[in-house]
């Protein structure tokens, strides 16, 4: 059966999240939904990244399977003019081999948090990004967020409901960077822990604050407690921005 890789983005604020569930519209449910309507075929659809409620996505990948060997242009067409007018849309659509596993096969998944730093509600960024009315020293949060780079066990910034056998994970990169008035937490790694980066967005809030200082975070982390963890910051100010596969040759993409 041809396989297919999607590479989409979506606003998350109207889903319960990627996974289908039976308390609201999913993004993975949207998709199904779409093929359906146009080949008469109901694929599981498998995600790179199980986002949840409310986070958004510039370059989700996902692949599914069909009987009927369509072009991918088609496909694309196809989907996106089912999808309307949720807020999907379907960036590529490729054929790729049958050992092509979009969560499985991903080398490196890029998140972004974004922080607008201002006494002003928002208007045309409600629901995309997380204001914080105190200001912020983000050279501080930078400086705190390198303690966290590294193998480390991150029991303090997972979820409770995580179901991931080990809370042991590579982060390959956490930097904080500002642009203006909004403060940009960009993270890299294999794969994360549920609520990993809202998590650690939460407690460099509190370095940015002032409240706490670099050496706390990294006493946080040491503590493998949940309880020593920060608030999490809200899902709309996150955002799965890229995953990275091995390309013929070995070469990433």
């Amino acid at each position: 059966m041809p396989r297919y890789k999607l590479i989409l983005e979506y606003d998350g604020t109207p889903f319960v999240g990627w996974q289908v569930q039976e308390n609201g519209p999913s993004v993975a449910g949207a998709l199904a939904d779409a093929v359906e309507r146009f080949s008469g075929e109901r694929p599981t659809i498998t995600g790179a990244g199980r986002t949840d409620a409310g986070v958004h996505a510039l370059g989700q990948v996902a692949h599914f399977d069909l009987a009927k060997d369509w072009e991918p242009d088609t496909v694309r067409d196809a989907l996106n003019a089912h999808l309307r007018p949720l807020p999907i849309s379907v960036l590529v659509v490729e054929r790729v081999g049958e050992d092509f596993d979009a969560r499985f096969s991903a080398i490196k998944r890029h998140y972004r948090y974004r922080v607008i730093n201002r006494r002003a509600d928002l208007a045309l960024e409600r629901d995309r990004a997380w204001r914080i009315a105190k200001p912020l020293d983000d050279l501080a949060m930078q400086a705190a967020a390198q303690r966290l780079i590294g193998h480390h066990d991150f029991t303090t910034f997972r979820s409770s409901e995580c179901q991931a056998k080990s809370p042991e994970k590579t982060l390959d990169r956490l930097d904080v960077m500002r642009h203006g008035e909004e403060i940009r937490v960009i993270a890299e790694a294999r794969s994360f822990l549920h609520h990993q980066v809202r998590s650690m967005v939460g407690s460099l809030e509190l370095v940015g604050e002032g409240r706490w200082s670099a050496n706390d975070l990294a006493a946080a982390l040491a503590a493998r407690d949940r309880a020593r963890c920060g608030p999490v910051a809200p899902a709309c100010g996150l955002y799965l921005v890229r995953v990275d596969y091995k390309a013929a040759g070995g070469r990433s993409k």
